[in-house]
C-alpha cells in the first residue's frame, strides 16, 4: 500500500470543493476534510471528514494539530479561506495571505477605500452620514448571495436607515457600505500571480436570472477586449504589488459599461457551484491545480506547475435555482441539450425556496460553436431552457 505524500486538511465540505479533493488525492495526499454538515456532498463521500465548525478557528487549529496536517487549503466559501488565514499563520503553513491581508481584501469597506487610495477603479463610497444625491447599493461588508443588498434609486434619509438596518443584521460584524449603484454587465476576471505579475487569467460573462444578486449563468469570454483586460491586468497588478499578495489566486468580481469598469469584489478562494469546472472544460486551464499550488509545492512530491492547453470549447455553466418557492419532481427541457456535466444538489419530491435558499443542480452544456452557444445562452437567460416540474 502507497504511503500518503502529506496529510492535508481542506477547509469545506460543499460539492465545489469537490475537484480540489480530487486533486489532492490524485496527488497522493491524505485528504482530511472540515465542515459542520454531515449532509454535505464531501462529508457523506470522505471517510476523513472531521465534524466541526470551521468558522472557529481556534477548534480547526485544534484539528490541524491533531492530523499533523502539513497544508491547511481553503475551499468555496470566505469563512473558509479567513479562518484557514488564522490556522496557517498559527503554524507556520505556507499559501494563504495574513489574516489582516485577507480582511483588507474580502472585507467590502477597507477594500474600497484602499482601492481608492491606490487609484483602482472602485464605485464611490458614500461616508460620514451624508444622504446621496443618486442611486446608491448598499450592502453588508462580509455577506454573499445578495443577502441583506439594497439598491437605492431616489434614496431619502428613512430608505438609507431601513437599507443600513437591513445589512447590518445580514452582517457577522453589523457594518456595511454605501456606494455608487454602477449600471452594466456583471463579469469575473479569475488570475493567477506570481511574484506580483500575472501568469494565467481567465474573463467570464455572468448573470442571474432567478436573483438579480446571485449570478446562476455564466460561460468564458474568448472575444473579451484586448485594450479593456490589459488595462484590468494592470490595476491588478499593482494591487498585488502594492499590498505584496502571494501567488496564487486572486478572483474579482467586476461591472463593465463601455470602456469603463468598476471592481466590486476581490477574494482568493476558489469561487463556488464549480467555477472551476467551467474555466477547465471551456478552456483546458488546469484551475484547480493553479489553485493548490501555493499551499502544495513545498510538499514532497508535489507535482510541477502544469501547462494550459488553451482550449476554446462552447460551454456554458447553470445553476438551476428557482425565483420563487415551488415544489419540485423534475426538470422538463424544451429543446435538446448536450450535457456535459450534471451535479445534483436537490431530492425529487422536496420543497424550493427562492434563490439563494435552494439549488436543484449545477448544469454545463457543451454546444459546437460560440454561436450556438450564445442561442442557448439567451434561451436560458430568459428561463426558456427547461421548466420545474411539481
Amino acid at each position: 500500500m502507497r504511503l500518503p505524500v502529506a496529510k492535508v486538511l481542506l477547509v469545506d465540505t460543499n460539492c465545489s470543493s469537490q475537484p480540489i479533493r480530487r486533486a489532492l488525492e490524485a496527488q497522493g495526499h491524505e485528504v482530511h476534510v472540515v465542515g459542520a454538515n454531515p449532509d454535505d456532498a464531501l462529508a457523506r463521500s470522505n471517510p476523513l471528514f472531521i465534524a466541526l465548525d470551521y468558522s472557529k478557528p481556534q477548534l480547526l487549529l485544534e484539528a490541524a494539530k491533531c492530523i499533523q496536517a502539513q497544508a491547511v487549503i481553503p475551499g468555496c466559501n470566505d469563512v473558509s479561506y479567513e479562518s484557514c488565514a488564522w490556522v496557517a499563520a498559527q503554524m507556520g503553513l505556507p499559501g494563504l495571505d495574513h489574516p489582516d491581508l485577507n480582511r483588507t481584501i474580502n472585507h467590502k469597506l477597507q477594500f474600497r477605500q484602499v482601492g481608492r487610495d491606490l487609484g483602482l477603479s472602485v464605485p464611490r463610497l458614500w461616508e460620514g452620514g451624508e444622504c446621496p444625491s443618486q442611486s446608491v447599493i448598499v450592502k453588508p461588508v462580509d455577506a454573499f448571495s445578495g443577502k441583506g443588498v439594497t439598491v437605492l434609486r431616489q434614496p431619502t434619509a428613512e430608505a438609507l436607515r431601513q437599507a443600513t438596518e437591513l445589512a447590518r443584521g445580514v452582517s457577522r460584524t453589523g457594518e456595511y457600505v454605501i456606494e455608487d449603484f454602477v449600471d452594466g454587465q456583471l463579469y469575473s476576471h479569475s488570475v493567477f500571480l506570481r511574484g506580483g505579475r500575472i501568469i494565467q487569467d481567465v474573463v467570464v460573462i455572468e448573470h442571474g436570472t432567478a436573483n438579480p444578486f446571485v449570478v446562476d449563468t455564466s460561460r468564458v469570454v474568448f472575444d473579451f477586449p484586448e485594450a479593456l483586460q490589459n488595462r484590468m491586468r494592470r490595476e491588478l497588478e499593482h494591487l498585488a504589488q502594492s499590498l505584496q499578495l502571494g501567488d496564487g489566486l486572486l478572483h474579482a468580481q467586476l461591472i463593465v459599461q463601455g470602456t469603463q469598469f468598476w471592481w466590486i469584489e476581490l477574494t482568493r478562494r476558489c469561487p463556488g457551484d464549480l467555477y472551476s469546472q467551467l474555466i477547465e472544460l471551456s478552456t483546458g486551464m488546469p484551475y484547480v491545480q493553479y489553485y493548490l499550488q501555493p499551499f502544495v509545492a513545498h510538499l514532497k512530491g508535489s507535482s510541477p506547475e502544469p501547462e494550459s492547453p488553451g482550449l476554446n470549447r462552447a460551454v456554458m455553466r447553470h445553476t438551476v435555482t428557482v425565483p420563487t418557492a415551488c415544489d419540485f419532481h423534475a426538470l422538463e427541457f424544451q429543446r435538446p441539450v448536450h450535457i456535459q456535466r450534471w451535479v445534483p444538489l436537490h431530492l425529487s419530491g422536496g420543497r424550493l425556496q427562492p434563490s439563494p435558499h435552494s439549488r436543484v443542480g449545477v448544469l454545463f452544456a457543451l454546444e459546437p460553436s460560440q454561436t450556438d452557444l450564445l442561442a442557448l445562452y439567451q434561451l436560458t437567460l430568459n428561463r426558456g431552457l427547461y421548466r420545474i416540474r411539481a
